[in-house]
């Protein structure tokens, strides 16, 4: 707190301290949560009792279900009790709630993106008239999620961000087809989009299509998934001992343990050792698989 906040050594005890504390314990938060919550924004300690703690803790109660849970909120994020919850978080939850979001999924984007549901309410209604012009459905369960991406940039990013797709081949009917099945897509670097087509179209095995229909590729890793898993296909492919090339949706979908138990551990003298020096197996998962 004195690293972040100095002036916090001269702040009053009765007048700035002991009110905010009492406030959280009164809402049943145990003493550890309250030290963590207030040693990670120590801002906090400054806001007022009555115009923001209390309402926003009230909000957040109301939302959430438990204290447990809104001390578990204010741990990831102190943005909860800067802000007026009552003129962005409540506004922007109701309007999510009327484009057909259930609360389930806003209340998961209140863990993972704190920050997404405190934009202006102005904001929000900008950022879902572009997600409805980009052609995604309010009716899947991903509307959410494209929001959030787009919410995540400025204009001008995002106009750059449909540059990079385009520059890389893809036709505009092919980014508007990645967006509604994978928005988390648009959030991917540059960088890690080419690296990613070029890795998938240098093994011949796959187009441009490929990619649209399973635009998840882009946001697996390629040197722990993408990269192990084409070497071992390309060995098993050279010795004929797979029929059939798998689809990409195989590649970046299937768990660990079934792409192991199905293209690895009945050929671990051709793939094994080669899998293990590419891939991000812990030693207790080689055990596992049979390798030393």
């Amino acid at each position: 707190m004195v690293k972040t906040q100095p002036g916090v050594l001269a702040a009053s005890l009765e007048k700035t301290m002991k009110p905010k504390m009492k406030i959280f314990q009164d809402l049943g938060i145990s003493a550890n949560d309250i030290a963590q919550i207030i040693s990670n924004d120590s801002s906090s300690l400054y806001r007022s009792a009555d115009n923001r703690f209390t309402p926003s803790l009230s909000v957040l109660k109301r939302f959430l279900g438990s204290s447990a849970e809104v001390a578990k909120v204010l741990k990831i994020s102190g943005w909860f009790l800067k802000l007026d919850l009552k003129k962005t978080l409540v506004p922007n939850i109701e309007f999510l709630k009327s484009c057909g979001v259930g609360m389930d999924q806003i209340v998961k984007q209140i863990y993972n993106f704190p920050r997404f549901l405190l934009h202006s309410p102005e904001d929000m209604k900008k950022f879902v008239k572009k997600v409805d012009e980009m052609g995604a459905s309010r009716s899947s369960r991903l509307f959410i999620h494209a929001v959030r991406v787009v919410s995540s940039m400025t204009d001008e990013n995002w106009e750059l961000k449909l540059k990079h797709f385009s520059d890389l081949g893809f036709s505009e009917d092919d980014i508007l087809k990645m967006f509604k099945k994978s928005p988390p897509v648009f959030a991917v670097s540059h960088r890690k989009l080419k690296e990613v087509k070029e890795v998938l179209l240098a093994t011949e095995k796959y187009d441009i299509s490929c990619i649209v229909n399973d635009p998840t590729s882009f946001v697996c890793s390629v040197e722990k998934k993408i990269k192990p898993r084409m070497q071992v296909l390309g060995i098993l492919d050279s010795r004929n001992l797979i029929k059939k090339w798998p689809s990409l949706a195989t590649i970046t979908r299937m768990p660990e343990c079934k792409f192991l138990e199905k293209f690895v551990q009945p050929y671990l003298n051709e793939v094994g050792e080669v899998y293990m020096a590419t891939s991000a197996l812990s030693s207790e998962r080689n055990k596992k698989i049979g390798i030393k």
